[in-house]
């Protein structure tokens, strides 16, 4: 599913999510659990507001956002 994320550019220009906008709502990204990078693509493990936890990958050839997992907040 794709998605929109608002994100942080630090001084290595590296992204980071600040803000998730998935089906017109946003949700603020209070944590970074996890990041890992391919040739292609960054992904990222985030809390948001909501107390869920969305991994969420970056196409950098295309510029698109997508939101491969979403794990409840009790998980």
């Amino acid at each position: 599913m794709k998605i929109a994320v608002e994100c942080y550019a630090g001084y290595q220009a590296e992204q980071e999510p600040r803000t998730l906008i998935i089906d017109g709502v946003r949700l603020r990204v209070v944590g970074v659990a996890d990041r890992w990078r391919d040739p292609e693509s960054s992904s990222f493990k985030v809390r948001a507001e909501d107390g869920h936890q969305y991994v969420i990958r970056h196409d950098r050839g295309r510029d698109e956002w997508t939101l491969v997992k979403v794990f409840p907040a009790d998980a």
